[in-house]
């Protein structure tokens, strides 16, 4: 008897944006509700740990393609909800930036259809170093615009998640929360507190600007 496919989140965005971080605690917050989570890894990070080296061109395709089959298996293996800690269409922005291969794009975009909810991690959090996997903070913008530009392309809705800690956890719940009517409503949103107007524009620079604001404003002080 096969099982109802999962919904499927795909969290995507630039290195060093908390993508791992955020799948890991949706699952928590799922688990919490007693709903079915799982979380499909990175297979790229697995690629470069076990050969010490970032992948050659040549090999970009066939890690893009078992991205997608780790989360096609996972989506039919009976979770309620398979969160994608990136999907194929990141190794295609990446190849086509490092090595200038669009060709990834077909496979990607098709496979990325397939999922039910993006979350685009915004790039308000500091660049970190992690090994071979971080290519430096300057490709981060390029990254995020190549990215926007496929989900535009491919006419794939998304929502932005930005925020530090607990609140990145919140704005991520509540997108979750109005596309998969099992988990709890979204709480009523403070009409004072600011909020995203575009979650599906393609111009990131208004993001950052508020961006900006946001983190240039002083702390309030606790109620």
């Amino acid at each position: 008897m096969s099982c109802k496919r999962a919904f499927v989140v795909a969290i995507v965005g630039a290195e060093s944006s908390g993508k791992t971080a955020l799948a890991l605690a949706l699952r928590a917050r799922l688990a919490a509700q007693q709903i079915p989570a799982t979380v499909v890894t990175e297979f790229l990070r697995e690629f470069c740990d076990r050969h010490g080296r970032t992948p050659r061109r040549d090999e970009q395709a066939a890690i893009a393609a078992e991205q997608t089959r780790r989360i096609d298996a996972a989506a039919g293996a009976g979770a309620a909800v398979v969160i994608a800690d990136t999907t194929a269409l990141m190794i295609a922005v990446y190849s086509e930036l490092l090595f200038g291969d669009a060709s990834l794009y077909a496979a990607a975009d098709a496979a990325h259809r397939t999922c039910d909810l993006t979350l685009l991690t915004a790039l308000d959090l500091p660049w970190q170093a992690d090994g071979l996997q971080r290519d430096g903070e300057h490709v981060r913008e390029p990254v995020d615009a190549r990215v926007r530009a496929a989900l535009q392309r491919i006419d794939h809705p998304f929502a932005v998640v930005a925020g530090r800690g607990e609140a990145r956890t919140e704005a991520a719940w509540r997108a979750l929360g109005k596309a998969f009517g099992a988990v709890a409503s979204p709480p009523a949103e403070d009409a004072a507190a600011p909020r995203w107007v575009c979650e599906r524009c393609s111009d990131a620079a208004c993001e950052r600007r508020l961006l900006s604001r946001l983190l240039a404003a002083p702390a309030l002080p606790p109620p």
